[in-house]
């Protein structure tokens, strides 16, 4: 039997904060919770995640979240949470006991939406049918499954821990626990990858019938081992033609492409992450985790805390669990706003500008007077919108929004192929460790 932890009151602090003590409209508030350990460490990932061997003592961490999460619990005012996404790292290293004490926790401190999406991201290498079963009894709706590929030699090659029979199981077992809602993660432009064997891969998670499917390239960043050691990768021709036969067929089979690198069938989509895009709230706990909170009319702030776990265990629920703090300036808005809302193949309405940054809609016409001088977004003015010219070109079209001030280092999120604000955005400033592929 699933958890029902919907049907008790909403406690705490936020549960005594009127809707008239948020400023402006309403903005929608998400929750990111980062589990900092994993099996093994990817020579691609500069995700906050260390590897660990043997059981993991997961008691004081989960116990540390939920004063981690008073902290800022105050920020929450009486809006509901529409989604909650638990990330890594390996969350589904722990089990189902520490799942459903944590949500269990932060059920008694928020209200939630009565369709509240709570995501949890699972590694092949570590599925488990009690876990999952447990899971889904705890009230986790969706599960995000890092397969990557389905061959075996790129699966070597990319450090993962499982093969493609457990990426196959992992889903299996996943349905057998319950889970109608599944994402697959599935990369492409790997090692001397060629167009069959990436549509191979594509093909595969076709047919597992996923109901969300996140397909990104591999992109080589700073710090990693594939730094270090430049791994042969595919040249741009090649990334093209796979990159567009592999939406071809996702296409085909009814996962239409809503974001860059994200498929869903309709009603599918992952509401989490479309927050994020369309430059909603969402507090974020844990190692490494950060968020963003709307503290008035154009006052934006990012918070982050600290990454090394054991710091952070040693500070939760104290200001010294944050590492640091920065409130938005105008040009930080708008990019930012731009960087996000313009990677939804729909767009926004620029009537959302206003709402979620609480400034003057006009502060745009610049921007998008070169833009659609250029061809790069669409000629409606209420729309913010790229054009599918200006959707092949993105990092083009958002550098028209970057002025001196804002940080530049938001393009390489862009090129990277998965979500702008995503886990390895960490090094730069806006970013944080909150958006998932998934």
């Amino acid at each position: 039997m699933v958890a029902d932890l919907r049907a008790r009151p909403a406690r705490g602090r936020a549960a005594d904060l009127s809707a008239e003590s948020m400023p402006g409209p309403i903005i929608p508030l998400g929750l990111y919770v980062h589990v900092p350990w994993c099996a093994r460490k990817c020579p691609y990932c500069d995700f906050n995640s260390q590897p660990v061997r043997g059981p993991i003592d997961w008691e004081p961490y989960v116990a540390a979240l939920l004063p981690d999460l008073d902290l800022d619990l105050h920020l929450a005012g009486a809006r509901p949470l529409d989604s909650i996404f638990i990330g890594g790292g390996t969350p589904s290293l722990l089990p189902g006991a520490a799942i459903r004490r944590l949500l269990t926790g932060v059920r008694e401190r928020l209200d939630w939406s009565a369709d509240i999406e709570i995501t949890l991201e699972a590694n092949p290498g570590t599925a488990d049918a009690a876990h999952f079963a447990a899971y889904r009894e705890a009230g986790v709706n969706r599960l995000s499954i890092g397969i990557q590929s389905f061959d075996a030699r790129q699966l070597s090659a990319l450090g993962r821990i499982h093969g493609p029979e457990e990426a196959v199981g992992a889903v299996l077992l996943a349905r057998r626990a319950g889970f109608d809602n599944l994402n697959l993660d599935l990369m492409f432009g790997l090692p001397r990858q060629d167009p069959a064997s990436a549509l191979t891969d594509v093909e595969a998670a076709l047919g597992l019938v996923p109901e969300h499917l996140s397909y990104y390239q591999l992109t080589v960043e700073p710090n990693t081992p594939f730094e270090r050691s430049p791994p042969a990768l595919p040249d741009d021709e090649v990334l093209d033609e796979i990159q567009t036969g592999g939406q071809r067929l996702l296409a085909a089979a009814g996962l239409a492409q809503y974001e860059v690198s994200a498929h869903a069938r309709p009603g599918r989509q992952c509401r989490h992450n479309l927050n994020y895009w369309e430059f909603g709230d969402y507090l974020g706990i844990g190692a490494g985790a950060h968020a963003k909170l709307t503290l008035g009319p154009a006052r934006v702030e990012r918070r982050w805390r600290l990454r090394d776990p054991a710091r952070f265990l040693a500070r939760a629920g104290t200001p010294a669990a944050l590492a640091g703090r920065r409130m938005l300036g105008t040009s930080d808005l708008m990019f930012e706003f731009a960087l996000n809302a313009l990677r939804l193949r729909n767009g926004v309405s620029a009537a959302l500008y206003e709402a979620r940054t609480g400034l003057p809609r006009a502060g745009l016409a610049a921007p998008l007077a070169q833009a659609r001088s250029r061809g790069l977004v669409d000629p409606d003015t209420t729309w913010l919108r790229a054009s599918p010219f200006g959707y092949r070109f993105l990092n083009d079209l958002v550098a028209l929004f970057l002025d001196g001030d804002a940080p530049a280092g938001g393009l390489r999120a862009l090129a990277a192929g998965d979500s702008a604000a995503g886990r390895f955005e960490p090094g730069l400033a806006f970013t944080d460790s909150s958006v998932n592929p998934g």
